[in-house]
């Protein structure tokens, strides 16, 4: 397609279409990706845990949370694949100052909350509560660990406010954003 790009990154909270944008990338490009998501899912089965219990594992031991990530800036330092999801893949790359362009894809509580429950079901009032806390607990923590918030725009080269636009259109304005249009 014409682009020649050191990677990309995106960013967001859950629910607010990350790897659905990167889907569409990998597909509109044929880029390879990691999602950093899928790494916290991996090593909680490699560790025969559930996702809940592993968690609260990453909670209690800081080493576990920073195992994973050095494994996301591994990716960002290398030349695996072009683009990395994760809520702190645009962190990992500023901080390293990786040629990137690191995208943050912001969406409302409520938004975020109706497709969590698209997704997985649930009453508005639940994933409201439940998204709220799950936040507040990753900010604190990632605070502590490492003296950031991942939404900080400092981070990021580009951000898409996507609560009110279709999918179709959050990678369209992603593809013009990596085609320097």
């Amino acid at each position: 397609m014409g682009v020649n790009m050191a990677k990309v990154t995106i960013s967001g909270y859950p629910g607010s279409g990350t790897t659905t944008l990167v889907s569409g990338l990998v597909n509109h490009f044929d880029w390879q990706s990691i999602n950093g998501g899928q790494i916290f899912r991996n090593e909680a089965s490699n560790r025969g845990l559930t996702l809940a219990e592993f968690g609260k594992l990453c909670v209690e031991d800081e080493s576990v949370d920073k195992e994973l990530d050095e494994i996301l800036r591994n990716h960002i330092s290398g030349d695996d694949v072009e683009i990395i999801e994760s809520r702190l893949a645009g962190w990992w790359a500023y901080r390293l100052q990786a040629d990137s362009v690191r995208i943050w894809v912001e969406v409302n509580e409520h938004e975020r909350a109706n497709r969590v429950i698209s997704r997985e079901g649930g009453s508005l009032e639940d994933v409201l509560e439940a998204n709220a806390q799950r936040l507040a607990i990753d900010n604190q923590r990632y605070q502590n660990m490492y003296g950031l918030t991942p939404s900080d725009p400092l981070a990021y080269t580009h951000i898409i406010e996507a609560s009110n636009i279709s999918a179709e259109e959050v990678l369209a304005q992603a593809i013009k954003i990596l085609e320097g249009k």
